[in-house]
This record gives C-alpha cells, structure tokens and sequence, in this order.
C-alpha cells in the first residue's frame, strides 16, 4: 500500500523524468511500476487515495461479542474449567447446546490469555539440563551409544563409547550385539579405574536411552561416586560432544563403506579410528590439538610456541599483518549445556 503523498511525490517524479528525456517504459522500470499505473494515477484532477489500509475486515461468520462472552464463560464453569474445547463441545452437544467449533473455542480462549493447562494434573515440564562446567580432565564424560552396521538388514552392533570433555579424548570404549545397562556400567568401571578417579571427582553426562537409565548403571555410578547427569527427552542438543563425535567417526574418509562381517571386525577398526581420533585428529574445537595432548596437559606448551611462531613471522614481515596475529589461547573452561550468560565459551 502507497500512502497518498508518496504516490504524489512518484507522479512528479515520473513526470520529470520524462521531460528530461528518459524512456517512459524505463522510468516506470526504475520506479518499480507498471507503466499503466503511472499513467492512471496521472488521470484524475488529484491522484486516488489508496483507502485499502483503511478497510477493516469482519468475516460474516465471526461470533458476536455476546456469544464470545458465552464461550468465555462456559469455559470456565466448574464442569469445563479442567477440560479442552474438545471435550466441552461434545458435552455441550449432548446436553443439546452448540456455541461454536472447536477451533472457534480454541482462538476465543487463545485470544484471552487462557489458552494454557486447564487439567487438574501438573503439567509436564522439561528442563534443560544443569549446565557442566570442566576446567581439567576427568572432570566431565559424555558418553551414548551408535549402531555399526552388519551383514544381516535391521541387525547392528552397538558402539558403546565414552569421552571426557574437556580433552575430546576417547577414554573408554566396546562394541557389543545388543544395548544393556549392565554392559555400560562394566565399562564405566573399568574407565573409573583406569583413569585413577575418586569419588565425587567426575560427571558422567547421556542422553535418555533405556541402557543410561537402567538401574545397574545408576547403581554403580551411585557406588562408583560417579555424578549422573541427563539430556532431555529426544533433544540431542544437550549431548553435543558424543552427537559429533560419531559424526566424525561415520563421516571419516576411513569409515568402512561395507557392513562389519564380525564383531571381532567392529572391535578392531573401532580400536584403529580411537588411536587416529586420540593421537593423530587435529580437533578444531580446542585450537587443533590432538585430544592426548590436551588431556596429559601438553597443549600449553605447543600453544604457546605456535604464538612465538606467528610472532616471530609479523616481526620479520609486519607489512603482511593488519591486526594481531591468529589466536593461539589456550582454552581454560568447557561447558556442556552452558547458560545463556555462557555462549562465549567455545563448545
């Protein structure tokens, strides 16, 4: 919609144009018109107000404020307070009454700010997650569970794999043919022991999967002195470092690209890309270290000899640097779930 003094200020426009020499056809182009509303608003003595933003429209079948009033006041009457417009119109309609749709109750109640729970029961609420924060090693685990597939269609073997945030270093892992809370909680002990932890010192982090829910896992976590913690129902947002992990391992260029014949198979390249992944892979998520040398405290001195490095190259050649040189900071902290207030910290 165009407001009357600007078409005004477009018809001079137009019009000077053309006394200047410009083409009609491309001045109405440049304008973003057809030509023949230009010409049309040039017609009349004054130009046609535009009154279409002054037209209000009214569906014909639109309830009138009475009978909305009505819908507002049976919903909340004692025998419909608790219950959903499509509940009440059925009742309505057994007692020989009908006032409007369901979708009409929807928008009226919708409209008056009680659209919300109207059961006696609480509602359900899901949080996120509590936000973990891990300034060291052994500190903060992740772990989930991903199929290898096999010769046989719909049959897998389960990758059972742990990782401590903080490093990205994989610290335990097993491929197993089926999924078990007893089989995880045989490998989070053995990943207690091997990574000398104590009691109340780690936080083991999944998602909602029947096998980190069982309870012989939570029992042993709970013997272990080993925190639980849970992502919400079907959000793979809150386990993020597993989630890409496994896309790292599945989208590698050593993935296999034929099913697992053995589990025996399975277990042996799962134990080869473990080694690459720990040793070898780069990881852009804490300034592309390798995840060992991270978690045995290594990555300090490398960072800092990469900032001596850059140095060195902008005081021999300053002409080739317009600001400071490449960040090599070493990454204190990593929060899995981080509040808001925490989205700098890198994940």
């Amino acid at each position: 919609m165009i407001a009357h003094p600007e078409r005004q200020q477009i018809v001079n426009d137009f019009i000077l144009a053309v006394r200047q020499g410009a083409r009609k056809d491309k001045a109405a182009e440049i304008i973003g018109l057809s030509l023949r509303c230009l010409q049309r608003w040039q017609k009349p003595e004054h130009i046609p107000e535009d009154k279409r933003c002054q037209r209000v429209f009214v569906p014909r079948n639109r309830l009138g404020d009475d009978e909305r009033q009505k819908v507002l006041t049976l919903a909340n009457q004692d025998d419909f307070k608790d219950k959903t417009p499509h509940q009440i119109v059925p009742i309505l309609a057994d007692r020989g009454l009908y006032v409007a749709s369901e979708s009409t109750w929807y928008c009226i109640l919708k409209a008056a700010g009680q659209l919300s729970h109207r059961h006696n029961s609480q509602p359900r609420t899901v949080t996120k997650p509590k936000a973990l924060i891990a300034n060291a090693p052994k500190q903060v685990f992740s772990w989930d569970i991903t199929y290898l597939a096999t010769p046989v269609q719909g049959q897998y073997y389960y990758l059972y794999l742990v990782m401590d945030v903080f490093s990205r270093m994989i610290v335990g892992w097993q491929v197993y043919e089926c999924e078990s809370s007893e089989l995880a909680a045989d490998l989070m002990t053995d990943i207690y022991h091997n990574q000398s932890l104590m009691p109340g010192q780690a936080t083991l982090h999944s998602d909602n999967g029947a096998p980190m829910k069982g309870a012989t896992l939570l029992a042993t976590l709970q013997r272990l002195g080993v925190a639980p913690s849970k992502s919400r129902p079907s959000v793979s947002n809150d386990n993020p470092y597993s989630e890409s992990l496994f896309k790292t391992m599945k989208y590698n260029h050593i993935y296999p690209s034929q099913p697992f014949a053995t589990i025996k198979d399975a277990r042996a390249w799962v134990g080869v890309f473990a080694q690459w992944y720990n040793h070898e892979h780069r990881h852009s998520g804490i300034q592309f270290v390798t995840p060992a040398q991270r978690h045995h405290g290594e990555d300090k001195t490398i960072l800092a000899r990469r900032h001596a490095v850059y140095q060195q190259a902008k005081a021999e050649h300053p002409e080739r640097w317009t600001g400071e040189t490449r960040d090599w900071e070493w990454q204190h902290e990593v929060a899995l779930n981080p509040e808001k207030l925490n989205m700098n910290v890198r994940q």
